[in-house]
């Protein structure tokens, strides 16, 4: 079986060869590492590893990575491939637990779930930030999901070959577009380190979770437009027919409907709401 490690990398010299030596260490396979445009000398010490070495000419940041990531891999001719990180939070002696349900033949994508096993250090907002993000996944993919955002996780060349639209990041992307073409997820307890310093690859928290939910939300109108649009719409005609009542017992009450602007915009808010299920109709038509 051919066993190649992936891993984005970007100013993670200081921590990026003790990974790969343990990797070494605990699996028979090839390691691929993406430099991501790093200023220190991470791509001298993935080489000097005896990695495969790709370049960025700059920080193009993670989903960019992990495109190039799949792109290369697929050149190797896998088997399984093993995403993880550069930063030593998760172990390489638990890879070969995420490969073998691939390697049985009962999964397409492992995902090594840090709150199926144990977290060293997280801290509250961030853990909080992520049992969120995984319900909101679960819901889209119809599966129990507890860590829709490990960055370990171990999959088929099938998978690898799913498109990635994101600009920020793969991690519930990949998920969701995995369950859509009815590929097999499981998940699997494995340990997640203290990290030495802050993130390279995300360097603002905050920001990468403001764009984490609009890549959920442009994943859902994709996928299920007539859900999301319908929803919308809902809300816009709710609004509308809620104002509309309020018209007419002001009409019953006072003889008046307090104003034409009042019924001009309750009109507006139930045709914007049709149109907007309109929409979903078309995109779903369209989608299949």
């Amino acid at each position: 079986m051919e066993l190649i490690v992936t891993i984005p990398a970007f100013n993670e010299a200081k921590t990026l060869g003790a990974v790969l030596e343990s990797i070494k260490k605990e699996a028979k396979c090839k390691i691929l590492v993406v430099d991501d445009g790093s200023t220190d000398n991470t791509a001298e010490v993935a080489r000097k590893a005896g990695a495969i070495t790709i370049s960025h000419p700059a920080n193009l940041g993670l989903a960019e990575a992990f495109r190039t990531e799949m792109r290369e891999v697929l050149k190797l001719k896998p088997d399984v491939i093993v995403h993880m990180d550069a930063d030593g939070q998760y172990l390489a002696k638990e890879i070969q637990k995420l490969v073998k349900p691939v390697a049985d033949g009962k999964a397409d994508l492992v995902l090594g779930s840090r709150f199926l096993g144990k977290i060293e250090s997280m801290p509250l907002l961030k853990r909080w930030g992520n049992k969120a993000f995984s319900r909101v996944i679960s819901r889209m993919t119809r599966q129990r999901i507890t860590d829709g955002q490990t960055g370990f996780r171990a999959f088929t060349p099938e998978v690898a070959k799913l498109a990635m639209d994101s600009q920020h990041t793969y991690t519930q992307e990949q998920i969701v577009r995995a369950a859509r073409e009815r590929m097999r997820i499981v998940e699997v307890p494995i340990y997640f380190a203290r990290r030495d310093g802050k993130s390279r690859l995300v360097s603002n928290p905050f920001e990468y979770a403001v764009k984490a939910w609009i890549t959920l939300l442009r994943i859902h109108r994709d996928f299920a437009p007539l859900k999301f649009f319908g929803l919308i719409g809902s809300l816009f005609m709710a609004v509308g027919f809620a104002l509309g009542v309020w018209i007419v017992i002001t009409l019953l009450n006072t003889g008046g409907v307090g104003g034409i602007p009042r019924v001009i915009l309750s009109a507006l808010f139930i045709l914007t709401g049709i149109q907007i299920m309109l929409f979903g109709f078309l995109a779903d038509m369209q989608r299949k």
